[in-house]
Formats: C-alpha cells, sequence, structure tokens
C-alpha cells in the first residue's frame, strides 16, 4: 500500500507522513509480547510505513531486536531510526565521549543487524551535549566510519533544537508536536526548514490523551509510564500527555472529539494536524495493536483539516490547555 512519502533532511532518504513509534514495543507501556509485537510491526509495513523509530533503551534493546526480526522475511526495508545516549550511567554529558558513542551504537547495530545504521538521534541528552563540538565530531567519525550513515537529536525543548540547529551535520530533530503542544511552530520548525533538517513529531496523540478514549476515571498499569511518570518522576514529565496535566487534558481533549465529530476518529484528526504543519517530515505515533496501527495510517489518507477545525483547536488550546503549558515548551 502507497503512502505519501517526504524527504527527510538531506539524507537522500523518502519517508512516510506517518511512521511508527515503538517505545511501547520495548517497554514502559504495559507488557506487549512477541507475537503482538510482530502483528503491529507488520500492519504497519504493509501499510504503507517506511519509517520506524525505535531506541536502543526501550526494553533494553528490545525494542531493536523486534524490527529486526520483522525485516528478516522482507524485500523491501524501511528506513530505521534509532536513538542513543540514555544508557548513559550515570546520566550527565560527560558520558557522551567518543567511545560511548562508538559502543552505544556497535550495541544498535548487532540489535537491528545491520552495518549501517540509517539514522542514530541523541536521545534527549543532558542540555549541555547539545553545543558540545566534540559530541559532533565524534558522530561525523561514525558516519565516515559507515557506523551510521546520518545523525539527528532528539530534543525536550525548541531552545534544544535550535542549539543543535547550529552544527550542520545533524540531519533531523525529533520533537514533541501536538494540538496541546505548538511552540515548535514558531521557531524551531520554521529554522529546521531553512537549514534542510527534517522533522520526527513524536508524541503526537499526547500518550493517547487524543485519541478521546480517556476520562476522569481512567487507570493506567504500574509499569505503564501514563502510571509512574505522571509527575515527572522517571524522566521528563513532558514525554508523559505532553506535559499537560491528565486531568486537563481529559476535558481538553473531549473538546477536541466534538470538533472531530462521528465521521472522522479523534486520534485521526490530531494525526492529521501534525501532518499538515509545514516543515513535518513525519509523525510517528505509537500503537499497541493493529487496530491502533490501521487508525494512525488511516490519517494520512485524509483531506487537509477546514479553516474552521483548525481555528477550533486553536480555541481548545488557547482557553483549556496554554496556561498549563510549561514556558520551555
Amino acid at each position: 500500500m502507497s503512502m505519501e512519502q517526504r524527504p527527510l533532511g538531506r539524507t537522500g532518504a523518502d519517508v512516510s507522513v506517518i511512521g511508527l513509534g515503538t517505545w511501547q514495543l520495548g517497554g514502559d507501556w504495559g507488557d506487549v509480547d512477541d507475537d503482538a509485537a510482530a502483528d503491529v510491526l507488520d500492519a504497519a509495513l504493509d501499510a504503507g510505513v517506511t519509517l520506524l523509530d525505535t531506541a536502543d533503551v526501550y526494553g533494553d534493546g528490545r525494542s531493536e531486536e523486534r524490527i529486526r526480526t520483522a525485516l528478516v522475511t522482507r524485500e523491501d526495508r524501511p528506513f530505521v531510526a534509532t536513538k542513543a545516549g540514555r544508557r548513559a550511567d550515570p546520566f550527565e554529558a560527560a558520558q557522551y565521549t567518543p567511545d560511548n558513542l562508538r559502543a552505544w551504537i556497535d550495541r544498535s547495530r548487532r540489535n537491528l543487524g545491520v552495518e549501517t545504521l540509517d539514522l542514530v538521534q541523541l536521545h534527549c541528552p543532558p542540555p549541555a551535549v547539545y553545543s558540545d563540538q566534540r559530541v559532533y565530531d565524534a558522530l561525523d567519525a561514525l558516519v565516515e566510519d559507515g557506523a551510521i550513515a546520518a545523525y539527528g537529536v532528539s530534543v525536550e525543548s525548541v531552545a534544544e533544537g535550535l542549539t543543535a540547529l547550529e552544527h550542520p551535520g545533524v540531519q533531523s530533530i525529533q520533537v514533541i508536536l501536538n494540538v496541546f503542544r505548538r511552540k515548535p511552530l514558531e521557531e524551531l520548525l520554521p529554522a529546521a526548514a531553512k537549514a534542510g533538517v527534517g522533522i520526527l513529531a513524536r508524541v503526537p496523540l499526547a500518550s493517547g490523551l487524543l485519541t478521546g478514549k480517556y476520562d476522569e476515571s481512567t487507570t493506567f498499569a504500574a509499569d505503564d509510564h501514563r502510571n509512574f511518570n505522571r509527575h515527572g518522576e522517571a524522566f521528563d514529565i513532558g514525554e508523559t500527555f505532553a506535559g499537560v496535566p491528565f486531568e486537563v487534558g481529559v476535558v481538553a481533549a473531549r473538546e477536541v472529539a466534538e470538533i472531530a465529530g462521528d465521521a472522522v476518529p479523534t486520534a485521526a484528526l490530531a494525526l492529521r494536524w501534525v501532518i499538515d504543519q509545514p516543515g513535518v517530515t513525519t509523525v510517528i505515533p505509537g500503537a499497541r495493536n493493529v487496530t491502533q496501527v490501521r487508525g494512525n495510517v488511516a490519517a494520512a489518507s485524509m483531506a487537509p483539516l477546514s479553516d474552521s477545525q483548525l481555528s477550533d483547536l486553536e480555541r481548545v488550546y488557547d482557553e483549556r490547555v496554554r496556561a498549563h503549558v510549561h514556558d520551555r515548551w
């Protein structure tokens, strides 16, 4: 099945506007068994997804390994973007040495069963790393050696993304972008487009809030980050519900569902909003089952949102969400 493809920065690769995020196939979203993970990957690839996003710490490599297994029998290999750096112990800027970067990347190469990784993204490192030229020099050396074809960064804040753009080797920026998280539209996306840098939009459904299926009584498993990281206990709070307090997000998402109406799933409307933003290369929702994959992919064939839908979504953000968004986002 075909899907709209867009160039990913200057990598030379064209990737589908809907990708697949695979954090949930490693851990932190409750258990997903091998068969379910394989079904999700197969469904995405069969539906025309040509970009998979993973990381070496998703399930301590389990997500990468599951991708390797899923691709063994595939003739057309998708573009696989992974991440490195969260294995640093302790998690501090001084750990981002050439030797550590090489070790992390070699491990991902083994996990994914490839000689050359398509794309390695610095995985939301300590802020000082984004301006450390030695880190970029080490990544350039890994490109020259053929261990990686390209590199980019995954960021928590717009400021981190803008700092990364000062380094010409950066080919992509991964950033949280959704109906409830709009700050990247102001400076980061235009600056990335001007520099020829691709944008991977993550957390597009605000950890499921923008499916419109949750209410004030919804609970999550103990091993699901939507339970244990709701207040930023384990990692950046922005990764969970896009940093929006759950109770606030539920009310706002209910209004988004009303804007979507009965004819369009709320999640598809939210994903289409991201696809339509100038500068976005691909959006990378996760999926825990085949039904979710198909629902996500459906957004790629939707018409762009109408002016009235866009203004209504902006109104919900202004009235319900804006006051609860941290300045750095």
